[in-house]
This record gives structure tokens, C-alpha cells and sequence, in this order.
């Protein structure tokens, strides 16, 4: 299987910046991981969207996969209480 790309927006950048670094760490490698498996076991397709969600202990990643283009776009990294309660990155 092709590797793919990871594009992280701005936005979900600026999230990372608010995580501590225990989990961080956790998070980074959780995101290079999806460069050999963008699929991975455990994660979730958000209804009437395009998106998927992984969990990394009590984070979540959301993201979508381009399959045609090989890469993975990264929308929004949070704990799972901000995840659930917004409306998920547009």
C-alpha cells in the first residue's frame, strides 16, 4: 500500500499547541500512522460527512481521506468532551 499524506489545517495546528505533552507525543505518532493506514481499526465515519474520527486516549482526531490524491487531511484535534460538544470543523 502507497503511504499518504498528511496535511494538518492551521487551525488543528494550533490545537496541537494546547495539548500537554504526554499525550502529544501519543497524538503525533497517532497522526504519522495514518500515512501507512488511514483507515485504521477503531476509527469512526461522522455521519452526513466525509470525515472520520480516530481516538487517542481521551483525544480525538478528525480527519478525511483522499484516496484518489493519497493523502489525509487533518480538521480538528481535541479532548473528547470539545469534539462531542461542537459542531465538528466545516
Amino acid at each position: 500500500m502507497a503511504k499518504y499524506k498528511i496535511f494538518i489545517k492551521k487551525s488543528a495546528a494550533n490545537e496541537l499547541e494546547n495539548i500537554p505533552k504526554k499525550d502529544l507525543k501519543h497524538i503525533v505518532k497517532r497522526i504519522q500512522s495514518l500515512a501507512e493506514n488511514p483507515g485504521p481499526r477503531g476509527s469512526q465515519k461522522l455521519s452526513a460527512q466525509e470525515r472520520y474520527r480516530i481516538r487517542q486516549g481521551n483525544y480525538r482526531i478528525v480527519y478525511s481521506i483522499q484516496d484518489k490524491e493519497l493523502a489525509a487531511q487533518i480538521f480538528k484535534i481535541g479532548h473528547r468532551r470539545e469534539i462531542c460538544r461542537s459542531k465538528i470543523a466545516k
